[in-house]
């Protein structure tokens, strides 16, 4: 089974920007779509994004595409999520997960699993 692993969060002012990292070990992450999500204090785990297993196709709610951007690079075994233009709204914990069939089947976490760790994102007013 595939182990994930977080990394890039931190404190950041409203309106900066953080790339979150989501490396691979285990076995490779090709084999599967992957997915962000997030969760705040009191709140559900919340779908951010997902991308396909190469690539090609990227899932995200349109309220946040323009700041949050998902990417791969599967030579590396790692995905990413550069998030810009970030809000106060937007602090909670960062997780990564892997898509149980390996291909993209919609944003609920319960699709997912070899969740990460997390990371977390803390935004300033």
């Amino acid at each position: 089974q595939v182990q994930l692993a977080e990394s890039g969060g931190g404190l950041v002012q409203a309106g900066g920007s953080l790339r979150l990292s989501c490396a691979a070990s285990g076995r490779t992450l090709s084999n599967n779509a992957v997915g962000w999500f997030r969760q705040a204090p009191g709140k559900e785990r919340e779908f951010v994004s997902a991308i396909s297993r190469e690539g090609g196709t990227v899932y995200s709610p349109t309220s946040r595409k323009g700041r949050f951007t998902i990417s791969r690079d599967n030579a590396k075994n790692t995905v990413y999520l550069q998030m810009n233009s970030l809000k106060p709204e937007d602090t909670a914990v960062y997780y990564c997960a892997v898509d149980k069939l390996g291909y993209y089947r919609g944003t609920s976490p319960i699709l997912y699993d070899s969740w990460g760790q997390g990371t977390q994102v803390t935004v300033s007013s």
